[in-house]
């Protein structure tokens, strides 16, 4: 795509992205499409909208590049050239040929999501899954995250099951965008490798019933989780499983407990109340997956 030539005559091809703070009469710098499109991606109609989705710091954007993540552009900040790390992203970036451009440290504190930014933010686009994408070989553990709405938490959920070998996770309504950047933050790159599906309460119900999937609540009031293991992976032990996990306050939805095949509870010591989302859903994952 060529665009038309700027107020200095310069002429600029390629990608949108690439068009660097041009310039109207008297000086005015305005903003390039780039930029436009990271401010609009900041709302999460935006990145439903657009499929695309906002990926901030030298770590997560190196782990965009291992993952193979398509890369539609980058900014930078004058803070990435002062390190060695932030120097060779930036070569890996060009050297995939993914357009990078040099904005001023105060407009990028204005577009970024961090209190510390380091210097770069890439506009990335997600992998899409599909339902018939997900394998069902073998005995695989699913996550479900019914509602929850904290996205650090659901980013520490989606880290975990990615760690422990869980084959994909499912969400449910009310809970956080999982291309948030907090919640990207949050999972350290797990998401771009990780596969994970959004579905509609009832889908993910006929999804279940369709595969055959035996679905574990977590409840407080369920049985113990070392009963629930023993008894549940007895015999054959070859079909699926998949574990919901629910609202940090009002726990999995009534109509999810109801097509549960087994509700169950991490036995805790006296006067503990309860347990941290993600880390009861690490404990639940952890001994589901040991028993298979």
């Amino acid at each position: 795509m060529r665009l038309a030539q700027g107020a200095g005559g310069a002429k600029l091809q390629g990608w949108v992205a690439w068009d660097r703070a041009a310039r109207v009469p008297g000086g005015v710098r305005i903003a390039s499409n780039l930029t436009s499109t990271i401010r609009d991606l900041k709302r999460r109609k935006a990145r439903g909208r657009r499929g695309l989705a906002l990926v901030e710091g030298v770590r997560l954007v190196e782990e965009a590049v291992a993952a193979e993540v398509h890369i539609t552009g980058a900014v930078a900040a004058p803070d990435l050239a002062r390190s060695s790390r932030g120097t060779d992203l930036r070569v890996a970036l060009e050297n995939r040929a993914i357009p990078v451009e040099d904005i001023s440290a105060r407009t990028f504190a204005e577009l970024a999501d961090t209190e510390t930014p380091q210097g770069i933010i890439a506009v990335v686009e997600p992998r899409r899954w599909t339902p018939d994408a997900l394998s069902l070989d073998g005995t695989p553990v699913f996550l479900v995250i019914d509602g929850v709405q904290d996205p650090g938490n659901v980013g520490t959920l989606l880290r975990t099951a990615h760690a422990l070998g869980v084959r994909g996770s499912i969400v449910l309504r009310g809970t956080a965008d999982v291309w948030g950047p907090k919640t990207l933050r949050a999972a350290m790159g797990a998401t771009f490798r990780h596969p994970v599906l959004s579905f509609d309460d009832a889908a993910f119900i006929a999804w279940a019933r369709r595969h055959d999937v035996t679905l574990w609540a977590s409840a407080a009031d369920g049985e113990p989780l070392p009963r629930a293991v023993q008894q549940g992976n007895a015999g054959k032990g070859n079909g699926v499983i998949a574990v919901i996990v629910g609202n940090e306050g009002a726990g999995i939805r009534p109509h999810l407990n109801d097509v549960a095949a087994r509700r169950v509870a991490i036995p805790l010591a006296q006067g503990a109340e309860s347990l941290n989302v993600a880390v009861a859903a690490g404990i639940l994952l952890y001994e589901v997956l040991r028993a298979r």
